[in-house]
Order: structure tokens, then sequence, then C-alpha cells
């Protein structure tokens, strides 16, 4: 019955659309998928306790199951203060800003992202290139292709957040799945994880069969 369906609700990285789950599998007797699109901020200032209560009341299930991406993990973790969420599951992401690697740190602290120009902040990719050399220019082909929200104030927003998140603590009763060649986040700062052998930052695109398996596991 319909009702019996387990509902997943996804959430994608920083400017990234849901088609990075187009590789996903799971048995469509028991489980619901809702992809979620990024919403635009009221402002570059809206404060991400907000915007994540616009993005919680999408979902229209009680006791949801919420995946986030990335920088979608981290707002599926502040859309669960909104929702009662029988699981919060997290891929290539962190779960407290202890977890955010030195050169992140760095960002934040002398606030060079503020000093990029206006087209480089257009250019999500050139922000990648800048932030994280040899990584993103191997990748460029799938950022064109996956990264598809460009506006600037989302993007100023966005870029802001990560740095700024202010989650001290991991919220109790995560998942999160880890690429152990994660490059954005590297593993030697990630605690409590399961990890996966050779995933990158982008292997919800490269070892989705795996991360499928992991995420239905989770749930039985």
């Amino acid at each position: 019955m319909e009702n019996s369906k387990t509902h997943i609700y996804f959430v994608p990285g920083l400017a990234a659309s849901s088609k990075i789950f187009e590789y996903l599998q799971f048995p469509a007797e028991q489980f619901e998928l809702h992809f979620l699109e990024w919403i635009l901020p009221l402002s570059e200032n809206e404060p991400i306790e907000e915007y994540a209560l616009r993005m919680a009341n999408f979902v229209k299930e009680e006791r949801p199951v919420l995946v986030g991406v990335s920088f979608g993990g981290i707002i599926v973790q502040e859309m669960s203060k909104h929702l009662q969420p029988k699981r919060v599951i997290l891929v290539s992401s962190i779960k407290s800003n202890k977890e955010l690697p030195k050169r992140l740190k760095v960002i934040q602290k002398t606030k060079i992202y503020k000093l990029f120009p206006t087209h480089a902040i257009k250019n999500i990719e050139g922000f990648f290139k800048y932030a994280f050399g040899d990584y993103a220019k191997k990748r460029v082909k799938i950022y064109k292709e996956y990264l598809s929200v460009r506006d600037e104030t989302y993007l100023k927003w966005a870029i802001y957040n990560v740095l700024h998140w202010n989650q001290k603590k991991p919220m109790p009763h995560i998942v999160h799945i880890h690429g152990v060649d994660d490059e954005i986040f590297p593993i030697k700062h990630i605690k409590n994880c399961i990890t996966i052998e050779k995933g990158t930052h982008i292997m919800i695109l490269q070892k989705a069969k795996k991360i499928s398996e992991i995420i239905i596991d989770s749930l039985n």
C-alpha cells in the first residue's frame, strides 16, 4: 500500500540539482522518493535556521527520512530541527563545524571569500578551482552538468553558511556515509561514519549503488 512506504527526501549539494541522485536505486514498492531543489534565500543574510524551515515546509509526510549531500547534509540537519524524521542520513558532508578542514577554516577566518568578484561567484567551478586546485579541474565537465544554481545571492549565501555553520556538536542518531578519498571534507576530520573505499566528494554519482545499499540497510 502507498501509505506503508518509507518517504525519503533528498537535498543535493551546494548549487547542484537533484539530478545528482539519478543513479540511486531503491525498491519502488518499499520507498517513495522526493527530490528537493534549492530555493533562493530571501537575502544574503537570511539565517540558515529560517531557510531550513522554509525547506522543511516541502516535507508533507510524518517521520520522513532526510538525505543530504555535502552542503545539503548541513541543510537536512537544520531541517530536522523543525521535523521529526525517522532518520537523517549524510553523504559526503559534516556533522559539526569541528569537521571542517583547516583550509576552509582559513578561508572563513580570513574572509577571503568576500574578495571574490561577482563573476567568480557565479562561476562556481571557478570557486572550487580556487579553493581545491586540481581536484576541481579534473571534474569541470561533471560540475557543468550537475551544478545548475547560478544565482549570485544563493551562491554567496551558501558559501557563507558552509564556512560559518554554528553546529558545535553532532546531532544524535545521524547516519554518515563518507568517502575515504573525499577531497573537500577529508576523512581524517570525520568521526563516526560509514566509509566507502575510493569514494570522492562526488561519490553520489560514482558509488550510487553502494550508497543506496547502505541507506536501505540503515532503514531496516
